[in-house]
């Protein structure tokens, strides 16, 4: 089934498509509303990838095909929230006492929307919107909640489940579909006498990548140390063979620390297990101490390190330097993620970050759970 407000929808925008000269079918339109029908909880990104498989766009065309979808589905502003009041809406997309949150509607940007002005004056619904997941992706973590974290925990789910799902390059047995095993296949047919009464098929094997994450909890991560930490708890469910560490002005593993249940409760109980948790810092010292004591058994050339800093070290920049070239030497991957690297006017140019940087692989940003969507793929590429 098409939900009633999708079809109309969809279909203005493969109308608009086609007087700027781009070729939709109606049966394109049928696919489009249907794919967005099955989405849950989009963002805007979900959104306009669903539309360009469905709608069968040619890549020469993508530019054009957004342009276009701008304009018939402008960014909604964001209102401001209320001092002092607690978030009233849940991850799941609904809000106390109402139903699920209608489907986006594509409709070209009012007056008012056009010119970035004030929009209070329209009725509540009339513009176009995401879920409150949507709206979690790009909040900053230092804007976040104790409320916003529990909210995080569906989209968390989501990007773990999404980990999991990776494909290796490497075929392996299949019940179901797959490619055709021709040698299997005549190998079993043996017990029939030679009648080929079967084909067996090979999939691509599901990739369960190795992981060691390295999170700093100084005092300078602090509004972002319990959401990050969040991230790789949800993350360590789809790859259990993830290894935690926290770090300071000493080393901690915390992966014996770690548990089922509630994301908020786990971070309580990470936050008692690190000694001078929001403290000074020693990232050198710490990394030191992982190489000396953890590298040879926790990381081998199949492993992917994360470590989660902003770099902003006390200690001898030289001892940094030694740490992540040895970890760089051992491991498949070293990734960086720094909060404020989601800041366009940053610069690595603090000692310890400068140290760091020619023996990482990967320096990304970790400032909102977008850019945390955006790192999962490197996670096992």
């Amino acid at each position: 089934m098409i939900a009633a407000d999708l079809a109309p929808a969809v279909a203005r925008l493969g109308r608009t498509l086609r007087e700027r000269g781009i070729g939709v079918g109606i049966g394109d339109e049928v696919d489009a509303a249907r794919a967005l029908a099955r989405l849950r909880d989009p963002d805007r990104e979900e959104v306009r990838w669903a539309l360009r498989i469905a709608l069968k766009i040619r890549h020469p065309d993508w530019a054009r095909f957004d342009a276009i979808l701008e304009g018939l589905w402008p960014d909604p502003p964001r209102p401001p929230d209320p001092v002092g009041s607690a978030p009233t809406a849940s991850i799941d997309g609904k809000r106390p006492g109402r139903g699920a949150v209608a489907a986006p509607s594509f409709r070209p940007a009012s007056p008012v929307e056009q010119r970035g002005g004030d929009s209070r004056g329209e009725e509540e619904g009339e513009l176009p919107g995401y879920s409150p997941a949507a709206l979690l992706r790009n909040k900053p973590f230092e804007e976040l909640t104790p409320a916003d974290l529990v909210a995080m925990e569906r989209v968390l789910a989501r990007l773990a489940a999404r980990l999991a799902a990776r494909r290796s390059r490497r075929l392996v047995p299949s019940p179901g579909r797959g490619v055709p095993d021709l040698r299997r296949s005549l190998r079993g047919a043996i017990a029939t006498g030679g009648e080929l009464l079967s084909i067996a098929r090979r999939a691509r094997a599901i990739e369960a990548p190795r992981l060691v994450f390295l999170c700093d909890t100084s005092g300078s991560m602090d509004a972002h140390a319990r959401f990050l930490l969040a991230f790789v708890l949800a993350l360590r469910r789809a790859a259990r063979s993830t290894e935690v560490f926290a770090f300071n002005t000493e080393l901690t593993r915390l992966t014996a620390c770690l548990a089922p249940g509630a994301i908020g409760l786990a971070l309580d109980r990470l936050a008692a297990a690190v000694p001078d948790w929001a403290g000074g810092t020693r990232i050198g010292d710490s990394l030191a101490r992982f190489v000396a004591e953890h590298l040879p058994s926790r990381v081998d050339a199949r492993t992917v390190v994360v470590v989660l800093s902003d770099g902003l070290d006390r200690g001898d920049p030289a001892t940094l330097a030694d740490a992540m070239r040895t970890i760089q030497a051992r491991a498949r991957k070293v990734i960086w993620l720094n909060p404020l690297l989601g800041d366009p006017r940053y610069a690595p140019e603090a000692r310890g970050m400068a140290a760091a940087l020619p023996f990482v692989d990967e320096f990304l940003p970790a400032h909102d759970l977008a850019s945390l969507e955006r790192l999962v793929p490197h996670l096992s590429a």
